[in-house]
């Protein structure tokens, strides 16, 4: 009625450019800050389901949640800032997806404001067949159909187990089948997420430093895995494992991970390793911005592919970047790394990390935008998708 724009923030954690405002857009914009809708409405334990906020932030929901005995399960890496509306917006994918589903397996009706009003159900059914169904439109809407105002999810009892684990592959190719194994053979943990050997010497790096005797069984580990068991450090990667439920089930899927990962040479390389390994993945974002500082502008970008064009995928997409900077005649070399994180029985979802030094580089943000728009390329020519769930925002929209 009034040609105004409203563009709903949420925590802002968007890596697609999403929020960035058309220059040429000439109606007035409105930013709707989300954050004072941020509450657990109601949650009801009989059917295992709550509604919730769209302004919610993750580890809020979870707090809230965990109160009265229920976890929604979803954990994207932005879960500390993002927020419910924005993972129904993006179609959002989450780490322990293997157990909780991702976010369109969760969501069971979500309520939005539209230019035509408010969209709404008058109750909440396991499941309907009604044609065009309005919550399904808004999941991956990215903003463009109305303001979700709150959504209602599957709950969870909090698992009575959680464990972490890990397993060291020779090879990433190694690492891949095991994970293709698992989708066929087993079953698969809450998270599974195997890193590359450039990302696993990134992790490595990262580790405090050992102090008295545990310097000495550092050692001894290295030893253990490079000499005896012929590793090769330029070539192993690794897989970080999270197992929740009943502490039955985690023992059987334990049983069976390791089992599978022994068959593909897999070595088991300890719970501590796992834990470093997942909470890693919170900390990127962190590490992203402090080496901004220092003259190294990275950021991530994703997508999804069969199996059997997802180990080509990979090292088309490296090659691809080393060409893009090498024409371009940045300083030293890039940093490009990949890890396959949600498993499903058709392909895998692939997560890339790129960095490079943008000294004396003059627009930076472009280089880099041009850089991942020529991977976005490859990803396609080498059958992955658009996205994974980041989205599309302004980054893909030449697409």
């Amino acid at each position: 009625k009034h040609k105004a724009v409203l563009i709903p923030y949420g925590g802002g954690t968007n890596v697609t450019d999403a929020l960035r405002c058309r220059e040429d857009e000439a109606r007035f914009i409105c930013s709707v800050d989300m954050r004072r809708m941020n509450r657990v409405l109601w949650i009801d334990p009989t059917n295992r389901m709550a509604e919730i906020q769209a302004g919610a932030v993750g580890r809020h929901i979870q707090e809230q949640l965990a109160r009265y005995g229920f976890t929604m399960g979803h954990e994207p890496d932005s879960v500390e800032f993002s927020t419910l509306g924005g993972w129904v917006a993006t179609n959002a994918s989450g780490m322990k997806k293997n157990r909780y589903g991702n976010i369109e397996d969760l969501v069971l009706e979500a309520k939005a404001v539209t230019t035509q009003g408010m969209l709404e159900h008058t109750a909440v059914q396991p499941r309907e067949s009604i044609g065009v169904n309005p919550t399904r439109t808004l999941l991956g809407s990215e903003g463009t159909l109305g303001i979700i105002t709150s959504a209602t999810v599957k709950i969870f009892p909090l698992p009575e187990v959680q464990r972490y684990g890990s397993v060291l592959f020779r090879t990433f190719e190694d690492g891949v089948a095991f994970m293709f194994d698992l989708t066929r053979n087993g079953k698969a943990p809450a998270s599974i997420r195997l890193v590359d050997n450039m990302q696993f010497q990134f992790g490595m790096a990262l580790k405090p430093a050992s102090e008295g005797w545990r310097t000495y069984k550092s050692k001894l580990e290295k030893l253990v895995v490079t000499r005896w068991k012929g590793f090769d450090p330029e070539q192993m990667v690794v897989a970080t494992l999270v197992f929740e439920g009943t502490r039955a089930e985690v023992d059987f899927e334990e049983e069976c991970v390791y089992r599978l990962a022994e068959r593909h040479g897999g070595m088991k390389a300890g719970a501590e390793n796992g834990r470093r390994g997942y909470q890693l993945t919170f900390g990127i974002a962190y590490i992203r911005d402090f080496v901004m500082k220092y003259g190294v502008i990275a950021e991530s970008f994703e997508t999804s592919v069969p199996w059997s064009q997802a180990i080509k995928l990979c090292a088309n997409v490296k090659r691809r970047v080393y060409e893009e900077h090498a024409a371009r005649k940045l300083p030293g070399k890039p940093f490009v790394t990949c890890r396959v994180t949600q498993l499903y029985q058709t392909g895998v979802a692939i997560y890339f990390y790129l960095a490079f030094s943008y000294e004396g580089v003059e627009r930076p943000s472009d280089v880099f935008a041009e850089i991942e728009h020529a991977a976005r390329e490859e990803i396609l020519r080498s059958g992955g998708s658009l996205s994974h769930h980041h989205g599309v925002g302004k980054i893909r929209r030449a697409f």
